[in-house]
């Protein structure tokens, strides 16, 4: 529990049900229908109709409470998502694997492989910056739902989005990533289950590239021939030209 007092998300207050406004409802509702009925039977259909229509309002009204109550709810449970879950190991593990990959693609020696270190690290950074720039909600780093870890997550009251941010310098995006990255995000939405949370996630998969203009339409064509269909949540795939990013978080500050 002591973790969760440090989760900034966390907020532990339990409502709690509000006895005299669910009186005063269920009063209001047998005057409106004990209204109703007395019109009909003195045949004063307006004002059956304006008792029934007061009914119809109020019902309204309660789901309308009801629903945004289970939301509020569904934010606390927010305290689901560990702050400073993410190890360094693993993130430091993570990263490795990724830049082991473009130097097998790039066919570099390790003696470069610090700067391809550098340039992911780079290119997640200012990825990051610019998917937080573009949706305008809280983003966090390296934190995760239950003890499955994601390179960031966006936060919008109930909504989760998990973001895997991946560096490509061909058009291509292997079978193996998308499996491992659809896995994850399925964990993640047992893990809630298990939970009996109420969140809801989605998945955003940032590709940042250093593609041509010919190379960008076949990695398109390609993530259309992907199997994506097998996705437990929604899915939004983006593309960043690293060209770009750095343009506008590097250079004009520079």
């Amino acid at each position: 529990m002591a973790d969760l007092d440090k989760n900034p998300l966390t907020r532990l207050e339990r409502r709690r049900l509000n006895y005299p406004l669910i009186a005063v409802s269920v009063i209001l509702v047998a005057l409106l229908g004990t209204g109703t009925a007395l019109a009909i039977r003195a045949d004063f259909w307006l004002g059956a109709a304006l008792f029934g229509a007061g009914i119809a309002i109020f019902v309204l009204v309660i789901l309308i409470h009801t629903a945004q109550t289970r939301r509020l709810a569904a934010v606390d449970d927010r305290k689901f998502i560990r702050w400073d879950a993410a190890l360094p190991e693993i993130q430091r593990q993570n990263v490795n694997v990724e830049v082991r990959e473009l130097a097998r693609l790039l066919g570099v020696g390790d003696d470069q492989l610090a700067d391809l270190l550098s340039a992911y690290i780079v290119a997640e950074d200012l990825a990051l910056r610019q998917i937080q720039q573009e949706e305008n909600l809280p983003l966090m780093r390296h934190v995760s739902i239950g003890r499955t870890p994601f390179d960031a997550i966006l936060v919008d009251q109930d909504l989760i989005t998990c973001i895997e941010v991946s560096f490509l310098v061909t058009p291509d995006v292997r079978q193996e990533k998308i499996e491992a990255i659809l896995k994850k995000i399925a964990q993640a939405k047992k893990n809630l289950i298990e939970m009996k949370s109420r969140l809801r996630l989605r998945l955003m998969f940032v590709l940042v590239t250093q593609l041509s203009s010919d190379e960008e339409e076949r990695l398109r064509n390609v993530l259309i021939t992907r199997r994506f269909t097998d996705t437990p949540v929604d899915i939004d795939i983006r593309m960043l030209d690293f060209e770009m990013l750095q343009k506008v978080y590097v250079s004009e500050q520079g």
